[in-house]
């Protein structure tokens, strides 16, 4: 590779050495075109952003209109969700965690930037000796010792060395602070789960309740029936094996409710016997209106991309620490201090003392530990890579998936409730008809179980459509900073 022009005209400073010194500044001059080559790579992502979202709005002012907010929970309207959210916002164990692994990080930094700074030590000492007599050599003196001094070295870092490893730290002090937005969000998600979690469990075993007081009231006109002559023990036996299904059905869903509550204590980091839901219906749950924005801009809102593309940073930083490894490593030390043997006279000039060297280092054969260290953090620069692509790609799967479930389920809750209607209205005719002995037992059995099927889907189609908004304030990063007003719109 062809000297730069950099290369060519920067200055080189001789070290404080006594052997050699011409030699030092050839291996420099030598060593600078290598290593411009070997620092100077970077990878390019090459991602593939779409234009708009498959299933989004295809225009820029629909796919900006409503945006997610920061507080977008609120949009559900329920006091106690806020309430609960905001709690596991404070008090949640995992978020609290991930905080302590940025203050870790943060020192990590600290200490790997001590690396550019000199490190410079104070030394104080005082001795007395005394020799032995039995030697015969004339011992028996004694010896006093004082010295003061302070010392200081310093690497000069020429290629980049500690400078990349620094920005590796930062990086993944940087990466930290993502991962507590990805842990926050999925803590603040997992809330509202659970809470529309309870809703649905109560609102379920407010409709098997129900379900079994019209099933026991059939059962009755059954029995009644069965006295006067117009029923048969068949006709009374399928009943009450279909009430006993309803009331089987009563214990899972009264634990699936004492479940979710529990999961609601742990992410408010409480005793489940401190924790109570008031609760009450997802009919009440309203369901706010969101648009994905376009799929460039989740790039930036999306903290575990974020975190994927700071790892991916501080792995090119560690490569180019492991390239910088290879070259020259050049060491300035300095000492001044006193030393006499007479403590009145340790701070005067002609006590005083002073060395300063400079020391130059080429690593020439290592078994081959430097060139592995390289390989290394290029194969994990590699997978790094590969991990913030797949992180990116993600995004915009989760996106798609969430937006293609809201309109799925919102379409599927709206035809259940039709079925509900119409299965309520045939229960309620059979019923009557029943009461009047013109209908048989298998129709009114038919419509019993049509009903109770289609009460039980409608509560779970409105969990899983909300559960689909969630996704997609998930997946879309929590909520978005309002963009800044234009200067020719601001008034």
């Amino acid at each position: 590779m062809p000297l730069s022009k950099t290369s060519k005209t920067r200055p080189v400073k001789t070290p404080l050495v006594k052997t050699r010194p011409a030699r030092l500044g050839v291996l420099v001059m030598l060593a600078l075109p290598l290593g411009g080559c070997l620092l100077s790579e970077r990878i390019d992502p090459a991602l593939d952003i779409p234009i708009a979202y498959r299933f989004g709005p295809k225009s820029v002012a629909a796919a900006e209109q409503s945006l997610p907010r920061l507080d977008w929970w609120r949009g559900f309207r329920s006091r106690e969700l806020t309430d609960l959210i905001e709690e596991a916002r404070v008090a949640n164990l995992d978020i609290a965690a991930a905080i302590a692994r940025i203050v870790q990080a943060d020192a990590q930094a600290r200490i790997a930037g001590a690396a550019l700074l000199p490190n410079v030590s104070l030394d104080g000492s005082a001795s007395r000796s005394r020799s032995s007599q039995s030697t015969g050599t004339g011992g028996g003196s004694e010896r006093s010792s004082y010295s003061a001094s302070l010392s200081a070295s310093y690497e000069i870092d020429f290629w980049g060395k500690n400078r990349a490893a620094l920005r590796s730290a930062e990086e993944l002090a940087v990466a930290s602070r993502f991962d507590r937005e990805v842990v926050s969000l999925t803590a603040v998600a997992a809330a509202a789960n659970a809470y529309f979690q309870v809703l649905a469990a109560q609102e379920r075993l407010g409709v098997a309740r129900r379900n079994i007081t019209s099933a026991q009231r059939v059962l009755d006109l059954i029995r009644q029936r069965l006295t006067a002559g117009t029923a048969s023990e068949l006709d009374t036996s399928q009943q009450e094996s279909l009430l006993a299904t309803q009331r089987a059905a009563v214990p899972q869903l009264e634990l699936t409710l004492q479940q979710n509550v529990n999961a609601l204590a742990l992410l408010i980091a409480r005793p489940p016997a401190r924790v109570t839901i008031r609760g009450g219906s997802l009919r009440a749950i309203a369901i706010p209106r969101v648009t994905p924005g376009l799929p460039s801009e989740l790039i930036a809102q999306r903290p575990d991309i974020r975190e994927a593309e700071a790892n991916l940073a501080a792995a090119n930083a560690n490569v180019e620490n492991a390239r910088a490894a290879m070259l020259p490593s050049i060491t300035l030390t300095g000492e001044g201090g006193y030393q006499s043997s007479v403590l009145k006279t340790l701070m005067r000039p002609e006590s005083a003392l002073f060395s300063l060297a400079g020391g130059l280092t080429q690593p020439i054969f290592d078994g081959q530990r430097l060139q592995g260290q390289l390989d290394l953090n290029k194969g994990r620069q590699d997978e790094l890579l590969q991990t913030y692509r797949k992180a990116v790609i993600s995004g915009f799967v989760d996106v798609e998936n969430a937006l293609a479930a809201i309109r799925q389920n919102a379409d599927r809750e709206r035809l259940l409730q039709a079925a509900v209607t119409a299965s309520r209205r045939a229960f309620e005719i059979s019923e009557t008809r029943l009461r009047e002995g013109t209908v048989d037992l298998v129709t009114v059995l038919q419509t019993q179980q049509s009903l109770f099927q289609a009460e039980d889907q409608l509560v779970q189609a409105r969990l899983a459509r909300l559960q689909a908004v969630i996704s997609l304030y998930q997946a879309l990063g929590g909520g978005w900073l309002p963009k800044p007003v234009e200067a020719s719109n601001a008034r």
